[in-house]
Formats: structure tokens, C-alpha cells, sequence
């Protein structure tokens, strides 16, 4: 599954790790990462450590997460990220949106 979750020991993070490729093919996987039993999650952690290619619909993916998550005062950190995955986000001035380590 290109799509995988953890919570923290206290429930209150989130991590969803994208494996492969992330676009619209993981549309629903991803959605149901965040969507489903949300309860109690304050902070949610994109691990793209083995993402290997993001095209628009992820970004859109991205921005539907952070309007889920509380919009301006969301939470969201997108980790790990290649060069090529890295050089996308900045483009797009996601740096503006979202914490990306």
C-alpha cells in the first residue's frame, strides 16, 4: 500500500508516509489516511522519505489536508523529502503553507 499511517504513543500526531508515487491514484488512500479516526489529532507528519514523484493533484491532495486539518492554524510538517520532491514544493511556495524539513 503506497499509503501508510502511525499514530504517536499519545494519539495526538499523525504520520502518514507516501510510498512510490504520489499522485491522484493515492487520492482516496490518502484522504482515508487522514479522515479516518482523526479524533484527538493535533499534528499531522507527510514522511516522503520513499516518495519518489509528486505531481498537482498531491499538491491539491496537500492543501485539502491542511484545510482538514484547521487551515491557517493548521498543524502539518512535510519531512523527508528528496530533491526533485523538494524542488516542486518550492515552486508551488508551499514553504509558505506548511513546514517542510
Amino acid at each position: 500500500m503506497p499509503v501508510l499511517t502511525r499514530r504517536s504513543d499519545d494519539g495526538a500526531t499523525l504520520t502518514i508516509a507516501i510510498e512510490g508515487r504520489f499522485d491522484f491514484s493515492t487520492h482516496q488512500a490518502f484522504r482515508d489516511a487522514y479522515e479516518k479516526d482523526a479524533s484527538d489529532v493535533r499534528h499531522y507528519v507527510i514522511d516522503m522519505t520513499d516518495t519518489s514523484y509528486l505531481d498537482s493533484s498531491a499538491l491539491g491532495m496537500l492543501l485539502l489536508l491542511r484545510d482538514y486539518a484547521g487551515g491557517d492554524s493548521a498543524n502539518v510538517e512535510i519531512e523527508n523529502c528528496n530533491s526533485d520532491v523538494r524542488r516542486i514544493l518550492t515552486i508551488s511556495n508551499f514553504e509558505q503553507l506548511f513546514a517542510i524539513r
